[in-house]
């Protein structure tokens, strides 16, 4: 396997649901990804979250259930990520979800960060979103 890339929760939404904006760069991602062998990864946490604010709840399990529970590296966070994530949003006033995304990528070997969030929070990564990973 090649590269770790971390999956920001934005573009795996993006991936599920073909109504929304951003869903054929996420398939053309993912596809070079395969392409490269790249190992792709998410956190535990993400989804949760893709769950929550999904409109079709069973076409998200679907996807959980034969796509990220098959393919993907589930990555935890850990109470010292926590630790670490709370004190740099607290003193850095960045947004807590982003900065825990960046450090557990960062804590398990991910070279890379795809998101379509331009004020993500960069802990040393390189962030890219899906266009400019597509290059």
């Amino acid at each position: 396997m090649g590269k770790k890339i971390f999956l920001d929760t934005n573009i795996v939404a993006d991936l599920i649901d073909a109504n929304r904006v951003n869903h054929s760069p996420a398939i053309r991602m993912m596809e070079k990804l395969i392409e490269d062998d790249c190992g792709v990864c998410i956190s535990e946490d993400i989804l949760t979250t893709l769950f929550y604010i999904s409109k079709s709840k069973a076409q998200t399990l679907e996807f959980f259930k034969n796509v990220i529970l098959v393919d993907w590296e589930i990555l935890s966070f850990g109470k010292e990520t926590l630790h670490e994530g709370v004190d740099i949003a607290l003193t850095e006033g960045v947004d807590l979800e982003d900065t825990l995304q960046c450090l557990c990528a960062k804590h398990n070997g991910c070279e890379t960060i795809i998101t379509n969030d331009s004020g993500f929070y960069g802990c040393g990564l390189n962030i890219v979103s899906s266009e400019q990973f597509l290059g």
